[in-house]
């Protein structure tokens, strides 16, 4: 009998975990269609129906969801193996993957205090969009926003994913926005995870939604903030991820509120990796780290 292509296995196991063709190529970093194609191809080596396609959604068949099982538990094992047998022959190296823009204001502005305390220690820096859900295969600790399903993981929480609106000074003092209703007309700028931002943030503080004059729109959290740096309309940053900009007068806010969105970083970390010493160091000081920073205001 010849066996499935593993690359096959691989993204049907990814497919499994979020039940998204769409979150699946955003993990494995390909499109959709292909992640579709190749489980195309893997019930066809199979001669098997894997998954039931259903309009907005993908529900398992039996087999499907017994063949899954095996997988997980299998590529579990195997990545926990590889992960030993590189721990071994080479010198401490943590993976820590975050979101983008954590790691830029969070966790890159503070690592040399941790290479400071920990020198035989590498840290390898990666990101992963907030969308897309889940501790990464490749990860030893990760920060994630929401809390995650996983019932494997180990997890803390850091703190709470808070809105302010924002602009340049340059833009605030031009336009001279006073009040919520002051804010029709403007360009305001919205992430495309969270097209409803602003009628959140509206219903938070007790106001009609505004009505721009434009909206600028951008998947990157970083890519909007520098948008509002350059005067390009109002945002809604995130806050304390963002303080630095406040701090140094990139941004000033316009109104003094921090909204909740009720979302949450978490740091996460497998429960066979939480005891080696050099992930225990590294979640230690992140723990202090953020413990600072949800204090401060």
């Amino acid at each position: 009998m010849r066996l499935p292509s593993l690359k096959y296995l691989r993204t049907f196991q990814v497919v499994g975990r979020h039940m998204s063709f769409k979150d699946a190529a955003s993990e494995l970093s390909i499109t959709p269609s292909a992640v579709s194609h190749q489980i195309k191809n893997l019930e066809s080596q199979l001669g098997i129906e894997l998954f039931r396609r259903l309009t907005r959604a993908l529900e398992f068949t039996e087999a499907g969801n017994k063949y899954f099982d095996f997988l997980d538990t299998m590529f579990e094992r195997l990545e926990s193996e590889t992960r030993q047998i590189q721990r071994e022959i080479s010198r401490e190296i943590v993976r820590l993957c975050a979101p983008p823009f954590f790691a830029e204001e969070a966790i890159l502005p503070r690592l040399l205090s941790f290479q400071d305390s920990s020198p035989h220690t590498d840290i390898r820096v990666s990101t992963q969009p907030s969308a897309v859900p889940g501790h990464p295969a490749d990860a030893d600790v990760s920060i994630l926003l929401g809390e995650p399903a996983s019932q494997k993981l180990r997890i803390h929480r850091l703190f709470e994913r808070k809105l302010v609106v924002a602009c340049s000074p340059k833009y605030l003092k031009k336009h001279r926005i006073k009040s919520y209703k002051d804010l029709d007309g403007h360009t305001l700028l919205v992430h495309e995870r969270w097209p409803d931002a602003w009628d959140d943030w509206a219903s938070a503080v007790e106001t009609k939604t505004p009505a721009p004059g434009k909206l600028l729109r951008s998947d990157s959290t970083s890519a909007l903030a520098h948008a509002a740096q350059q005067g390009l309309g109002v945002a809604l940053v995130s806050w304390p991820l963002g303080r630095n900009w406040f701090a140094d007068g990139s941004l000033v806010r316009v109104f003094d509120e921090e909204v909740s969105t009720g979302l949450y970083f978490f740091l996460a970390v497998r429960p066979e990796d939480q005891h080696r010493n050099e992930v225990s160091r590294l979640c230690d000081w992140l723990l202090s780290e953020f413990k600072t920073t949800s204090e401060k205001k």
